[in-house]
């Protein structure tokens, strides 16, 4: 995959949108902060030294106007008097941004009023200045707190990223419960040593498993084989004796036809038995010739039957696979085909990277095709066997990767094709 998203990686990216989201939240409080200790404060200020003034107006008239650095007072009675740029405004507070930023508030008290001018150019500075270095403090924190965090978490998760890894890179016909080993670490959780436990334990069952299956298809290969090859022998020689009649000559052949159908189930299964290829010689197999042998079996075996079998072969084709394989998936198609039929014929039609099989027999319904390759499954124009020829077929060629495509019409035949992608042909 190209895009893989690893535990410590995705940590990482909801560590850093949380920094965001924080920094976005902090830096918005401080700026409101200092915008209403700006606005709020300092007019809270003003008014009070306004009523100030005044009480110490009332308790001795004429006393002096307020003046300091950054605020100044004017009266109409006192000093120079009121700018001509204040005369006019009216009781409250006015900001104004020229010739310079100031916050000017205007108190009336017994007809007369009070001009109060404050400088907030310096005083806004300030506020700033003393919002700016919370602000970086509180951000200083955070990043060090969530790349603390980052680096827990990290450590936390390498474990499960490391048995990860060794899932993904290990050899499931042959696991080394090894590699789950992990170092010893005080560090190390215990749900972590649980799981790497418990994937040591299910390599060691997978091995002895594996074990298991190599020696039981070792040796049923060999047991299955041994009688009836025994089977086959004594038949033969049963069939030299002249003094045979008709019908024991045919219950002879029927003993020995079933033998031969019994060996190749037993290498199918056996075939579906492997948990992999290893050990399967593969090499260019004829197709033309195994549909060949398959076509002159079914003639020895059912001598009487009035079904004719036409082969078209436009084309030689090859396929590298296992020779029994194929043997099992083109021998189950024909002998299925074959069995189906009651007149007309079977035609098989070699073709470049597929073989199709047709027959003109009784047909299946749409339910019918779609149930046509599970196990055991029998419809009512079904003719001896156990229901499991198709299925062995469909195994193997999803194993192989040979795509089956089924058409099939009530009371017009079937039509079967297998594809082989990895396939050569040539023209015949």
């Amino acid at each position: 995959m190209k895009t893989e998203r690893g535990l410590s990686r995705k940590l990482g990216r909801e560590l850093l949108l949380q920094a965001i989201y924080i920094s976005l939240a902090v830096i918005v409080s401080v700026y409101v902060a200092a915008r209403l200790m700006e606005s709020v404060l300092i007019e809270q200020a003003i008014e009070q030294e306004a009523d100030y003034y005044w009480a110490r107006e009332a308790a001795r008239p004429g006393s002096a106007l307020p003046d300091t650095k950054n605020l100044t007072a004017y009266r109409n009675d006192m000093g120079d008097g009121v700018p001509l740029n204040l005369r006019d405004l009216p009781p409250g507070f006015h900001s104004q941004d020229e010739p310079r930023k100031t916050l000017t508030f205007v108190s009336e008290h017994n007809g007369e009023r009070l001009y109060l001018v404050f400088e907030t150019g310096q005083v806004g500075e300030l506020v700033t200045l003393f919002g700016v270095i919370p602000l970086a403090l509180a951000l200083i924190v955070i990043y060090l707190s969530l790349y603390s965090a980052y680096r827990i978490s990290r450590r936390a998760v390498s474990p499960i990223e490391y048995l990860a890894q060794q899932v993904k890179t290990i050899n499931p016909a042959d696991p080394d419960a090894s590699v789950f080993e992990l170092v010893p670490s005080k560090d190390t959780d215990n749900e972590i040593r649980v799981l790497a436990e418990a994937l040591q334990d299910l390599a060691t069952r997978v091995n002895d498993f594996t074990e298991r299956e190599r020696r039981f298809t070792r040796d049923a290969s060999h047991e299955l084989r041994t009688p009836l090859t025994v089977i086959k022998m004594a038949v033969d020689r049963l069939l030299k004796d002249e003094r045979l009649d008709e019908n024991s000559e045919q219950t002879l052949l029927r003993i020995r036809n079933s033998s031969e159908d019994m060996e190749r189930l037993t290498m199918a299964f056996l075939l579906m038995a492997r948990e992999s290829d290893e050990g399967l010689l593969k090499d260019w197999v004829s197709v033309n010739e195994i549909i060949e042998a398959e076509v002159e079996r079914l003639r020895i075996i059912s001598p009487d039957r009035e079904i004719a079998i036409e082969v078209q072969t436009p084309v030689h084709l090859l396929v590298r696979a296992p020779e029994k394989v194929l043997e099992s998936v083109i021998g189950n198609l024909l002998r299925n085909a074959y069995a189906y039929t009651d007149n007309g014929q079977v035609t098989v039609r070699i073709e470049e990277q597929a073989v199709t099989i047709e027959d003109t027999g009784p047909g299946m319904a749409p339910g019918d095709v779609e149930k046509v390759f599970q196990p055991y499954y029998r419809n009512r124009r079904q003719r001896g066997g156990f229901g499991v020829g198709l299925t062995i077929v469909k195994r193997l060629s999803d194993r192989f990767h040979w795509p089956i495509e089924v058409d099939s019409e009530v009371g017009r035949g079937t039509r079967v094709t297998v594809r082989f992608p990895a396939a050569d042909s040539r023209i015949s």
